[in-house]
Order: structure tokens, then C-alpha cells, then sequence
């Protein structure tokens, strides 16, 4: 986390004690100090909307949910969320991080005391989430009719061959997979997942099986459905997938709303993806701006040119000034294989896997794995 500011959110009843740790931040700039919330029954909500890095949570809340049960309920439901435990030398507490306690800061504390430990639990859980042994890369684009669900089934089923993967369908309205696999109305979907706790039987018994072996999470069956998936439960699936699979893929569609939003923000790696096509080209580079006003680090985002050897036109090096950035990756064009694969419902990058096309798509597989190992070397299978 160094050089990124640490955003906190502080979960404490005692007015007194939560204006002591503002003042006490107002003199630094890496700790940003979202809120005080004020009752443990509304933490967990809190902290899906603001989505801190740290919490602060008083062990000795009073109220219907105490201190302890909010530390486990944000272990359970946020793993990624470093968690402090502030209480009083007559109240002693212990770190258990299995039960949502990262560390123990005393009463009474100086500012030093609590900005380095609020650092070190930051640092902590982040190194430790790099080290999950998965990457989640979402492929988005601002316009349709770039070949981005294309991309993403290509591009899980060449991880597939030697990773975990599972495939989310993204559009949530319109199902994209369904259609380009045929897939069965009657097959289950995201919105088949229960509400509360999701465990890793519910996700085996709803993901749909590709007969090329990787996991599938399918859309609702009906534009409608869409509705019935919630933020909150995109955020909750996608933590769980974390930690079942090495690679998790997710087709986006081209909006930018709350429901993608989350899925580009629980990305490890966005692929953004366009083509020699100038509303392309212009409705990327104003994506461009949003995510930079979001916050994402340019490290977050990578571009892939596909059909890159049909210009219209253009040449690489407009494509790149007019995005402000580089270009990552390319991939060429071939009408004749993608159409008569999309009609069968395979992968092209396995019926002919010698085609430049599935070449252009494997190179971005090599590229992700390599990307996978540097993240978590020991546990990337091999």
C-alpha cells in the first residue's frame, strides 16, 4: 500500500473517543478518515458502501451487535478488511485474526501509536490479499461490438487449460454467455445463490460446467432478473470465487453502473477492450478520465486492440494518443473462425489453436499466468 492513502472507517459509540482519533489524523494525509459509525447493527453496511481498508472497532459497543460480533461479521463477509480492536487495559483483548482481530490498540494512544498501526494492518492485509492465489480480471469496453465476450470465453478457456477458472457473466440484463453458448434457459444463475451466507456448495451447485472445463457463473435466464441481484451480492460472490479459483474472468457490459462498477472495482486487472473504430477509440478514452477520477492506478488498467489488423484508417500510434495510453495487447482478426465457433459454442483457442487469432489470445493467457505467479509464486499450479 505505500504511496496509496489508507481510507478508514472508525465504528465507535463514545462521541469523545471518535474526536480524539480525528484530531489526532488531521496532521497526516495517508489515513483518510471516512466516518464514524455509530451503532454496531449498521457496520457491515457501512462498510459496503464505503468500502475502507481499515476498521476501528470499539470492543466495548454497546447496543444489539457488540464489538466482537461486528470483527467477525466483517472477517466473514469483507476477509480483506484489516481490522482494529480498541479497548481499555481493564478490558483486555487478544488478536485472533480468525475471528476478525488484526490487532489491539490500548487506551489511551498517541497519534504515532495509532497512525503505525494503522499502516502496518493496512500493509498486512494487503500483501496477504495479493497472496490468495488468484487473479480477477474483468474485460470491459464502453461500446458493444468489439468482440469483448468473445475475448473473455477465449481467454478463460486458455487459462483453463492449466488453472482453475471460473467465467462470470457480467450482464446481468442480457446474459451474453447464455446466448453465445447456448446454454439452457432452465440452467442456473447467479440470482439461484442464497442471499445470506454463500458456500462453496451453493457456487458448485449453480455454476454451469463447460464441456472445455472451466466454471461458468451465468446471468439471469430474463431481463427482469437482473434486478434481483443486488451490489452486495456481486461483492460477496466475488470474494468467495477468490478463494476457489486461481483465475476469475468477468465479462462485463458496456455501461458504466453500479453493477459493473463493482466488478471493475473488485479487479485485479482491467482489460480494456476496443477496436479501429472511432466511437471505440472515443468512448474508451472517456472511460479513461472516469477511472482516473475513481482512483485507479494506471497499473490496474490494460488495453487490448482487437481486430487490430483491420486500421479503417487509423494506426496504432492514433489509437494511443487519442487514449492517452499504450496499447498491451493485439489481436487479429478472423471473421470466418470466430463466427463459425461462436455458432458451435466452442472456444476458437481450442478447435485451431495454431490460428493467429488464438495465438494473439494465448500470448494474453501467458501474460496473465505470468502476472498470477509473481503475485503468489507458491501457489501457482504447475
Amino acid at each position: 500500500m505505500a504511496g496509496e492513502q489508507i481510507r478508514l472507517l472508525i465504528v465507535e459509540d463514545v462521541p469523545q473517543v471518535a474526536s480524539h482519533v480525528r484530531s489526532l489524523l488531521q496532521a497526516q494525509s495517508q489515513i483518510k478518515m471516512l466516518d464514524v459509525v455509530t451503532a454496531g447493527d449498521r457496520a457491515v453496511a457501512a462498510i459496503n458502501e464505503m468500502r475502507p481498508d481499515v476498521v476501528i472497532v470499539d470492543a466495548l459497543l454497546q447496543g444489539r451487535v457488540s464489538g466482537q460480533q461486528v470483527a467477525e461479521q466483517v472477517r466473514r463477509t469483507e476477509p480483506q478488511v484489516g481490522i482494529i480492536m480498541l479497548t481499555v487495559p481493564q478490558n483486555p483483548v487478544s488478536e485472533d485474526r480468525e475471528r476478525g482481530i488484526d490487532a489491539v490498540l490500548k487506551m489511551p494512544f498517541t497519534g504515532f501509536d495509532l497512525t503505525t498501526l494503522i499502516r502496518n494492518v493496512a500493509e498486512t492485509r494487503a500483501v496477504e490479499s495479493e497472496r490468495t492465489g488468484s487473479l480477477v480480471v474483468s474485460l470491459f469496453s464502453p461500446k458493444g461490438g468489439v468482440g469483448r465476450t468473445t475475448l473473455a470465453y477465449n481467454l478463460a478457456v486458455a487459462l483453463g487449460e492449466n488453472h482453475r477458472v471460473c467465467l462470470v457473466d457480467g450482464s446481468l440484463q442480457f446474459s451474453d454467455l447464455r446466448g453465445l453458448l447456448r446454454v439452457p434457459a432452465v440452467a442456473p444463475s447467479i440470482v439461484n445463490l442464497p442471499t445470506d451466507r454463500i458456500k462453496d456448495s451453493d457456487l458448485a451447485d449453480v455454476a454451469w460446467r463447460d464441456p472445455s472445463g472451466i466454471d461458468i457463473l451465468l446471468a439471469p435466464p430474463r431481463v427482469e432478473m437482473a434486478e434481483m441481484v443486488t451490489t452486495r451480492d456481486i461483492e460477496k460472490v466475488l470474494s468467495l470465487l477468490r478463494q476457489l479459483y486461481e483465475f476469475v474472468i468477468i465479462d462485463t457490459r458496456a455501461a458504466l453502473s453500479d453493477d459493473v462498477l463493482v466488478f471493475l472495482d473488485s479487479a485485479d486487472l482491467i482489460l480494456q477492450v476496443l477496436t479501429y473504430d472511432s466511437m471505440a477509440i472515443r468512448s474508451l478514452a472517456m472511460s479513461a478520465e472516469t477511472f482516473s477520477a475513481i482512483g485507479y492506478p494506471p497499473s490496474k488498467l490494460a488495453t487490448v486492440l482487437n481486430r487490430s489488423d483491420a486500421a479503417g484508417g487509423f494506426d496504432k500510434a492514433d489509437v494511443e494518443q487519442a487514449l492517452g495510453s499504450k496499447i498491451d495487447y493485439e489481436i487479429v482478426s478472423d471473421g470466418r473462425l470466430v463466427l463459425q465457433s461462436n455458432n458451435e459454442g466452442i472456444a476458437f483457442v481450442s478447435s485451431n489453436p495454431e490460428a493467429p487469432i488464438s495465438q494473439g489470445v494465448r500470448r494474453i493467457a501467458e501474460s496473465m499466468a505470468s502476472h498470477l505467479e509473481q503475485r503468489a509464486p507458491s501457489l501457482v499450479k504447475r
